[in-house]
């Protein structure tokens, strides 16, 4: 390896490099001061955010095993800012709950080791290095679920978690041995020039989708999605809903768009039925649910839906459409997951009826939640609605009017349930509502940032014009 592979490499070298100064620490820092390494944690990976942010340019290592170009290194400088966010977030739990049990650095590398399994899958050119990436990505948030292990719900969380992923990853890799036996490679470069509309390609790309399918939630493959959000800490869920949805959402799309792109007159009738399924069934679950983390599941489940109207196009618009509504909806997301953890951290409540006059106690995170709410459901000015419009701007480019009618119709019910938050927050009264309290720093300060990252994104964003520039890349 030279110093120009190095280079190309800096996302995963400087994380791997964080990784081993973290256990460094944990080795050498006394018991007593351990909750430095929180702040050692976050310095770190807020240097390796910023780091990220370096231009890149196109190019492979490892005979093909390995590449990047600028569209790859915005998919993992996106799951950098989700990350770091989301550690922000975090943080106070971590120093409240897993410090004291001696849990702290443990978590760190567990998650960064997770990202960095993301940042290999991202990067993949062949199916070996895309499945090494997917395990390493799925292991370590399988014992993140389980992480509390004093609680039933959360130990029952991570055996449903680890049990799904495995059937799902065991699905995939027969769909890749099936792909491998009709091309004779596993090379993405020299499989395009190979793909067939053949029965058995048929049939391993049906295989291989849904391995991906179940770490994005996609109906039929979310049945273990709520389960694992209620009994998973929300840290967890937070991190589930949206950074290992967004890195797979990124791996599809790259197969998508370019491996199996010869066969999209058969895969675009599947991601039409899949789309519609999941959009209804996230929406009209979400209307049951009265815990918020499972409410926020189905939620993700019904967003997953709208970014297959991106998917199923196959074209530059489809491509940019994606990636922007992916980094919308982290922001989004984490916004209203923060509250939640936020509430969650001071008074253990996570039922939505707890919320009744959240206004009058709280009137800050109340705003934030409507914001975030706003955003999900689609609602102008804020992020969310341009990032739906893009979506069925591409859809309708491509013809698919009536899909488009369809998800004007999910989002129609989208705002109802949204609404039913609002409600409780800002209409209904409660004898006892939640008392005021004031979040630590580090918590306000991911709030902010997912409040100011809505709010850029969707009165200004020039950002999209550039995403839409260098998504040429894979739809040459």
């Amino acid at each position: 390896m030279n110093l120009n592979s190095v280079i190309l490499m800096r996302q995963e070298i400087f994380l791997l490099a964080i990784l081993l100064l973290l256990i460094v620490g944990e080795i050498f820092i006394p018991n007593h001061k351990k909750r430095s390494m929180v702040h050692l944690a976050l310095l770190l990976f807020g240097i390796h955010t910023m780091v990220g942010f370096f231009a890149i340019e196109e190019a492979s290592l490892f005979g093909g095993m390995f590449r990047t170009n600028p569209l790859i290194h915005l998919f993992k400088n996106v799951l950098n800012v989700g990350v770091f966010i989301l550690l922000l977030q975090s943080a106070d739990w971590i120093q409240e709950k897993l410090v004291k049990d001696n849990k702290g650095t443990e978590f760190f590398m567990l998650m960064f080791s997770s990202l960095l399994g993301m940042y290999f899958m991202i990067s993949a050119g062949d199916f070996l290095m895309f499945f090494i990436g997917l395990e390493l990505s799925t292991l370590p948030v399988a014992a993140l679920v389980a992480w509390e292990t004093s609680k039933r719900i959360s130990s029952e969380a991570g055996v449903k978690f680890i049990l799904s992923a495995g059937l799902a990853s065991g699905v995939s890799l027969f769909g890749i041995s099936l792909l491998y036996a009709t091309t004779g490679s596993i090379y993405f470069d020299d499989i395009i020039g190979l793909v067939a509309s053949n029965n058995l390609t048929i049939l391993a790309s049906i295989l291989f989708f849904s391995g991906l399918a179940f770490k994005i939630s996609l109906v039929p493959f979310h049945f273990w999605t709520a389960d694992v959000y209620e009994g998973a800490p929300i840290s967890i869920a937070s991190y589930l809903s949206v950074i290992s949805k967004g890195s797979a959402v990124f791996i599809l799309m790259i197969l998508m768009f370019t491996v199996l792109k010869p066969l999209l007159h058969i895969w675009e009738h599947i991601i039409y039925g899949i789309a519609v399924a999941t959009m209804f069934i996230g929406n009209l679950f979400a209307i049951r649910q009265h815990n918020m983390k499972r409410f926020l599941a189905f939620s993700s489940i019904a967003q997953a839906g709208f970014i297959l109207l991106g998917l199923i196009t196959g074209t530059q618009l489809g491509t940019a459409t994606v990636v922007y509504f992916v980094l919308v909806y982290i922001f989004s997301n984490l916004a209203a997951f923060g509250v939640v953890q936020a509430i969650s951290l001071e008074t253990g409540k996570e039922k939505r009826d707890d919320y009744n006059g959240l206004y009058r106690t709280n009137p800050n995170l109340s705003l934030i939640m409507m914001l975030a709410l706003f955003s999900l459901a689609g609602i102008p000015p804020v992020a969310g609605f341009f990032g739906k419009f893009f979506l069925f701007t591409a859809a309708a480019s491509k013809g698919y009017y009536f899909l488009v009618f369809l998800s004007v119709v999910n989002v129609t019910i989208s705002l109802y349930y949204y609404l039913l938050i609002v409600r409780a927050m800002f209409i209904r009264k409660s004898n006892h509502p939640i008392p005021f309290f004031k979040s630590k720093i580090y918590m306000r300060l991911g709030l902010i940032a997912t409040v100011l990252g809505i709010l850029a994104l969707g009165l200004y964003s020039p950002l999209y014009d550039y995403i839409f520039d260098i998504s040429i890349i894979f739809n040459k």
